[in-house]
């Protein structure tokens, strides 16, 4: 059974970043596989049980919380802003690297919605990372809003960035909004049964989690494009796991983008939609997933 521990990662900010220490049953040093969830989650949403099973297969895992969310520090809360949750995790990378029971050399990334676009981003740009697993990733945050708002409302929305900007500017808070809902008459960034379902029901204490984001971070979304590194990754190896009815991180994009990757690549195709990889097509991913850092972090 693999052990887990707490670890802080201290940012030269002044934030620390709460992660959880998977080491398996094994002398090390180990092959290691750093881990993040997507958009407005936290490792207690359907997470763990995958840490665990990477684990179990022989490697030490780091799963950390981005800032504002879950166990880590930082303010404003419920805030998103990928390129610092990418340069973030090049910190956790290079703390991972002074740890006796790590691997220096033999690190892995695992990302998954819009941590598998921040995958893309980190595995063409960081060459410390020996193969990058990016599952259901955010491809095109600006195509996707483009799908997701109706042409008639986009002028509407932007009028309420600026808006928000323009009172913070004068010594406001961020701005808020829901982060899913199925009432339409309250901003969201989800209304689907699935992407609610997801969410709501997640394990974490009280006051670790709350159904809120800052309308910056929607903002964010819409020009964060990670699928723009896809073929400046190689050599290093990647792997792409799509959903045939992903909505939230649509399948052709994802399909277009791996199209793009060069080798050495490989594609896996699990039926369902965007949160399936957690629940219904749990072993299907993660065998996945085990199978790759076995080939390419030469685990035992």
């Amino acid at each position: 059974m693999a052990q887990r521990s707490d670890e802080l990662i201290r940012l030269p900010d002044g934030t620390v970043l709460h992660a959880w220490l998977f080491l398996p049953d094994a002398p090390g040093p180990h092959p290691t596989i750093t881990m993040s969830h997507g958009f407005g989650g936290t490792k207690y949403h359907n997470i763990e049980p995958i840490a665990r099973e990477l684990a179990e297969a022989g490697f030490a895992i780091s799963l950390h919380d981005h800032r504002g969310f879950g166990d880590s520090t930082g303010t404003p809360r419920h805030d998103i802003d990928p390129h610092q949750q990418i340069e973030d995790w090049r910190r956790v990378i290079s703390h991972l690297q002074t740890l006796d029971t790590v691997d220096a050399d033999r690190i892995g990334l695992w990302g998954s919605s819009y941590s598998g676009g921040h995958a893309l981003v980190l595995g063409a740009t960081d060459r410390r990372i020996k193969a990058v697993y990016s599952q259901v990733p955010t491809i095109s945050g600006s195509e996707t809003s483009r799908r997701r708002v109706p042409p008639h409302l986009t002028r509407q929305l932007d009028e309420s960035f600026a808006a928000d900007e323009l009172a913070q500017a004068q010594g406001e808070p961020p701005a808020t909004q829901a982060f899913v809902s199925d009432n339409v008459s309250t901003t969201a960034s989800y209304r689907a049964t699935d992407a609610i379902d997801f969410y709501l029901g997640h394990s974490a204490p009280e006051g670790l989690w709350e159904n809120s984001v800052t309308v910056q971070s929607n903002r964010r979304f819409r020009s964060y494009d990670p699928g723009y590194w896809i073929d400046q990754i190689s050599p290093t190896p990647l792997m792409m796991l799509v959903a045939t009815h992903d909505t939230v991180a649509p399948t052709d994009l994802a399909f277009r983008a791996y199209e793009r990757a060069l080798e050495p690549k490989e594609l896996v195709v699990i039926p369902g939609g965007h949160f399936d990889p957690y629940l219904a097509g749990f072993d299907a991913s993660t065998s996945a997933a085990i199978r790759f850092f076995r080939t390419h972090l030469h685990a035992r």
